[in-house]
């Protein structure tokens, strides 16, 4: 049940991302969305291993949309302010990490981190969001 769950998940994902990056592309969104994609589905399985030697290229992801000219399309305060949050979550794991948290302590952050990562999908593709909102 929990495989068929993270494999549905994983669906999500895609799809939305798909759409997110229909139009305009945000280059630095899709490559923090490749890191974050391998890294925190093994760690809900219980494979921490990804996570813990990719968190800096999780950090140096982050950080680039930050410091990235970001298309006009998703320039908006709410998904900069988003993106700066999501940054900071990131170089928050990393430090946890690097001080030798534990999987649980890891694995609470990193979701946190993946959920606001969808908060932006979210917001640079309100259609999307509405949709799940009226399900």
């Amino acid at each position: 049940m929990k495989k068929l769950s993270v494999l549905f998940l994983g669906l999500i994902i895609v799809l939305a991302s798909s759409n997110v990056f229909a139009g305009e592309k945000w280059a630095e969104l899709e490559a923090f969305h490749k890191v974050m994609s391998t890294t925190y589905h093994p760690a809900e399985e219980g494979n921490f291993e990804p996570i813990k030697t990719r968190i800096g290229e999780m950090v140096e992801a982050a950080a680039k949309m930050n410091t990235s000219t970001v298309p006009a399309e998703f320039n908006k305060p709410e998904i900069l302010e988003t993106s700066k949050k999501m940054e900071a979550e990131a170089r928050a794991l990393e430090e946890k990490i690097k001080a030798g948290a534990a999987n649980e302590e890891i694995l609470k952050d990193l979701t946190a981190l993946h959920d606001t990562f969808h908060k932006i999908v979210g917001l640079c593709n309100p259609k999307e969001e509405h949709k799940s909102e009226q399900k």
